[in-house]
């Protein structure tokens, strides 16, 4: 069986697809791989084995202009911003995802929703088996949790019957997202869909979470098949000068917001924090290109580093809380403070501090009170202990279980 895999967005939507897709090679499938043509993405597929077809854009060129563009929207017009941006990734995207099915049988689709829609419209035009796939259960309806609230969509007030919130949803997605789906649908002959968010989604859908972390509850609105996260083995030695850094003194606490853009003033407030008590700080510079404030020996940056070498030998990771780094920091049994941003980071911090492996910073804006309050908690040795012993319960083999499931959905044919 030949399959495309599709993702659009930051490294944790990336890896995970990396790492089904080596799984499947393994089980003899033929795999592509879509997804943005960054520098560091392109490293990954390589190093993995996995053959890369980029996608419409990399992922950093279109997020900067991402964000010129909403600084210079008014408030009134981020939805009408939010809509022609989802045009032009369904189209661009769609010529994009078109190239890259040539010869396949099958698509499966993570990412950015107009992402995703591009791939179910290259699987309807082609006759291609289509699957979604998540890393979170709040993005699927639910009678357990709430839908996620859009810029210019809120979800309506006093309204607490997260069933009829979902049936919101739909016209929320239909408002953001009908019109580019439905425009690009009637520019290859096809007739409109009336329900968008349904038509991506499909069913069922793939859950590509673990499930201690983020369990999923069955639910009669959609259904969800979950797999354990998706975790690609890294097999990199540390950085020599890390390593020594390391040896050098007790377990330092590890900084870090991946892909997204925090302010500067964060590297300092957080540094300052793990001062604070008495620890030092492994420092990642990330998308935001944080660096060191000072020239004091108790602080060591990195750049890209193998997260499963590291984070078990921290005293604590902060971080912006994505699902890569969350499962990541669980694995190894490593304190966790996440300071939430945006998406699914929200949920992740919640569900820190309910297992009590963690804190969940108060706020997407830390400053150095709030972190050393936050991280007074995670440094606790009963918050240690419980992230210890919940290690163990960690799955690993998701990206096997997963493959193993396309492999049979995908190859009973049908549409």
């Amino acid at each position: 069986m030949r399959i495309l895999l599709s993702t659009y967005g930051s490294r944790g939507d990336v890896e995970p697809v990396v790492a089904l897709g080596a799984r499947l090679q393994e089980l003899g499938a033929e795999v592509r791989v879509s997804a943005p043509g960054d520098e560091e993405f392109a490293a990954l597929c390589a190093r993995a084995g996995v053959p890369l077809a980029p996608a419409f854009s990399p992922v950093r060129e279109w997020a900067k202009e991402m964000i010129r563009r909403r600084r210079s929207a008014s408030p009134e017009g981020v939805a009408a911003l939010v809509s022609g941006q989802a045009a032009e990734i369904v189209a661009r995207q769609y010529d994009a995802l078109a190239a890259a099915a040539e010869g396949c049988d099958a698509v499966v689709a993570f990412g950015l929703f107009p992402s995703c829609a591009a791939a179910r419209l290259v699987a309807e035009q082609r006759g291609m088996r289509y699957m979604l796939g998540t890393f979170c259960p709040i993005w699927l309806p639910s009678a357990h949790n709430r839908p996620h609230e859009y810029p210019g969509h809120p979800l309506p007030a006093g309204v607490t019957d997260n069933r009829l919130l979902w049936q919101t949803d739909i016209l929320t997605k239909n408002a953001l997202f009908g019109g580019a789906i439905n425009s690009h649908r009637a520019s290859l002959g096809l007739p409109p869909v009336a329900n968008v968010r349904d038509y991506v989604y499909g069913d069922p859908v793939l859950l590509a979470c673990d499930a201690t972390l983020g369990p999923w509850q069955p639910s009669d609105l959609i259904d969800a098949v979950q797999t354990g996260a998706l975790i690609l083995p890294d097999e990199r030695p540390l950085p020599d000068g890390l390593e020594a850094f390391l040896e050098a003194g007790s377990p330092p606490v590890y900084v870090g917001f991946g892909s997204i853009a925090v302010a500067s003033e964060s590297a300092r407030a957080a540094i300052e924090a793990v001062r604070a008590h008495g620890r030092r700080t492994v420092l990642a510079h990330g998308w935001a290109e944080l660096g060191l404030i000072d020239d004091r020996d108790d602080c060591f940056a990195v750049g890209d580093v193998n997260q499963q070498a590291l984070f078990g030998r921290m005293a604590a990771v902060i971080h912006h809380g994505g699902a890569g780094t969350t499962v990541a920091a669980a694995r190894a049994g490593a304190p966790q403070l996440v300071v939430p941003q945006i998406g699914d980071q929200p949920y992740w911090a919640r569900r820190v501090a309910e297992l009590g492996i963690g804190a969940a910073h108060d706020g997407s804006k830390p400053t150095t009170a709030t972190l050393s309050a936050a991280l007074a908690t995670a440094l606790a040795p009963e918050t240690r202990a419980r992230a210890v012993a919940l290690a163990g319960s960690i799955r690993s083999d998701g990206a096997a279980v997963a493959a193993r499931l396309l492999l049979a959905d995908l190859g009973r044919g049908g549409s």
